[in-house]
């Protein structure tokens, strides 16, 4: 797949280039229904697990919620387990110069002191995301997909943002399996506009290979 990630890294989108797959489509709904149904009874005991020691390492709620665009621009609660610390401060007041300029640039800190604990081994392990199994299960996510972004990322999609909102974002997905962190963001917006362009039933899979990978190896988000 890394010829792949070359080739979309080198290719120019617009939302012209979006195809109806119905049948694809339809058999990904009912995948996403299925998956995240049975995901969130069988990790039901992991969420148990996990809630009490976020709520042992720091003062809190056990989930976090931010509003995130989805399809068709619609705007949602995104779920995750809170992985920093509950600080009501201005950015400025928390963060270096440094990690202000990197989050502004790429919307994410490399050793964020916000993060608790137990906040960087759930993020190491992408655990903090189980909680939007059930943002799959009711529609607003699909297992795979782009990635939810905040409202001043979803404007530096330009032109693509018509594209991009064609689909629904996803638990993972094509730039999350293949460098992530690692990653600049203007690259990852061609990644994340290649998916909804080719998407398919070998590419999900692939995808979610890819991701299987990345969890076992704790290539996790920063």
């Amino acid at each position: 797949m890394r010829k792949s990630v070359q080739e979309s890294l080198t290719m120019e989108y617009n939302p012209t280039m979006f195809k109806k797959k119905f049948f694809f489509d339809f058999c990904k709904r009912l995948f996403d229904i299925i998956s995240s149904g049975l995901a969130l009874i069988l990790f039901s005991w992991i969420f148990i697990i996990i809630a009490i020691l976020i709520k042992l390492g720091s003062k809190g709620p056990v989930f976090y919620g931010h509003n995130r665009i989805g399809k068709n621009g619609k705007v949602f609660k995104v779920w995750k387990f809170r992985s920093m610390r509950v600080d009501n401060r201005p950015l400025e007041e928390i963060l270096t110069p440094e990690q202000l300029e990197e989050y502004k640039r790429d919307y994410k800190v490399t050793n964020d002191p916000r993060v608790t604990g137990i906040g960087k081994i759930l993020r190491k392990t992408s655990l903090d995301e189980l909680p939007q199994l059930w943002n799959i299960f009711i529609g607003q996510m699909s297992v795979v997909g782009w990635r939810p972004i905040l409202e001043e990322e979803f404007l530096r999609y330009g032109n693509n943002k018509e594209l991009l909102i064609k689909v629904r974002p996803g638990l993972t997905g094509y730039w999350a399996s293949h460098g992530r962190s690692d990653i600049a963001y203007d690259e990852r917006i061609k990644m994340e506009l290649y998916y909804v362009v080719k998407r398919g039933f070998w590419m999900d899979i692939r995808i979610l290979w890819h991701t299987a990978i990345g969890v076992f190896k704790g290539d996790g988000a920063k």
